[in-house]
């Protein structure tokens, strides 16, 4: 089947929530370059307004429109006239906004992922012309499952390590009924990283940052690798996402289809670890702690402040879970969308990194990211340590 047969031409009207968060803005310039005659609607919390007001204004392309809300209230906070325009313009849906807050309380997740994706579902029934509604889950949802898991598989009777996974799953268990009379396209990624080609990165959380905290670490000794470290370590940079998600949200093929946006051959945590000492010119530890040893010593109060973000990461590391992306590849295969491998633009990452700390410590005001005051919202599955919306 040719490109033109598969995918949607023409301009068309975009409906994003999870702006102007790590992968909601990168997504909107995205959308704007490749549709520069279409219009782009952003829900933006008031909270979020001017940051977002100062990015929008400097997207190329597509017009950006901002509208003060939030997915968690009725009509999702806007007046009945913008709701209206919605529902009469709206061509595709990116529901991108959630807590990723892997302690969050249960109740400010559902709120949050379940209720936010159930009022999001309500505007896509609304919407007359709806070609999409295309929904960011994580892999996640899987729980505490190991082996393979599939694109097409959800309830396999799993547990849930946290809130975050529970009402993941829940909001997606929402959004796969709702596929019986809506367009929806599904993506489940795993840890979002920085910029494969610049190394960017606006979050330092999560299992990507146990690594990265061996060369950004003010220790004079790095932490040992947590667990033997057999286990995948999937991550994905935020570019490879954003293309990804726009280019199967134009393909008539991915209606109705989960898609995981991961490294279909990830390397372990171990072999990335090592990695990255030997750019750091440091040594690995020659022993590993076992994951609930690596938890106690992260709490010693030398270790508490820094290491605080990466406490509940700590099980993601050790999880010998293998995410198959069969209709990923399949879908992008020909497209020239595809996923590096981590060692291609690891350099990036950690250079990026490195020069950030090395800014902050000559004075300069960037974000330190050993700094784990407050962080800016947050719109993509991947788990964070924070609330983040």
């Amino acid at each position: 089947m040719s490109d033109t047969a598969k995918t949607r031409q023409g301009p068309g009207t975009y409906f994003l929530t999870g702006y102007p968060g790590f992968i909601g803005k990168r997504l909107v310039e995205h959308i704007a370059r490749e549709d520069p005659q279409g219009h782009i609607y952003a829900l933006v919390q008031p909270k979020a307004f001017k940051e977002a007001q100062a990015l929008a204004a400097k997207v190329k392309g597509a017009r950006v429109e901002l509208l003060t809300g939030d997915a968690v209230d009725m009509h999702l906070g806007l007046s009945g006239e913008e709701y209206q325009r919605l529902c009469e313009r709206v061509t595709d849906i990116f529901h991108l906004a959630a807590v990723s807050q892997l302690g969050v309380p249960k109740e400010t997740a559902w709120r949050v992922n379940v209720d936010g994706t159930r009022n999001l579902l309500e505007l896509a029934r609304d919407c007359d012309k709806l070609s999409r509604f295309n929904y960011f889950s994580t892999c996640y949802v899987s729980g505490d499952r190991v082996g393979v898991i599939a694109e097409d598989e959800l309830e396999r009777g799993q547990s849930f390590r946290n809130a975050y996974e529970e009402t993941k799953f829940q909001a997606e268990r929402l959004v796969q009924r709702a596929a019986a009379t809506l367009p929806v396209t599904i993506f489940r990624p795993s840890s979002v990283v920085g910029d494969s080609r610049t190394g960017e990165i606006d979050r330092f959380e999560g299992p990507y940052y146990l690594g990265i905290l061996l060369v950004t670490s003010p220790l004079v000794v790095p932490l040992p690798l947590p667990g033997n470290g057999v286990a995948p370590l999937n991550v994905v940079p935020v570019d490879f996402v954003v293309q990804a998600v726009w280019r199967l949200s134009r393909d008539a093929r991915a209606k109705g289809r989960t898609f995981h946006l991961v490294d279909p051959n990830p390397m372990s945590a171990r072999r990335v670890y090592e990695l990255i000492a030997e750019k750091a010119h440091k040594r690995l530890p020659r022993f590993n702690l076992s994951a609930r040893a690596a938890d106690v010593m992260l709490r010693l109060p030398v270790l508490e402040k820094l290491a605080r973000p990466q406490r509940a990461a700590i099980s993601y590391v050790n999880h010998l879970a293998i995410y198959n992306c069969h209709n990923t590849l399949e879908l992008l295969d020909g497209t020239g969308v595809r996923c590096p491998p981590l060692s291609s633009y690891l350099d990036q990452l950690v250079a990026y990194v490195r020069e950030q700390y090395k800014q902050r410590k000559e004075g300069a005001e960037v974000e330190d990211p050993l700094d784990h005051g407050p962080l800016p919202a947050s719109d993509d599955g991947a788990p964070a340590s924070r609330p983040r919306r």
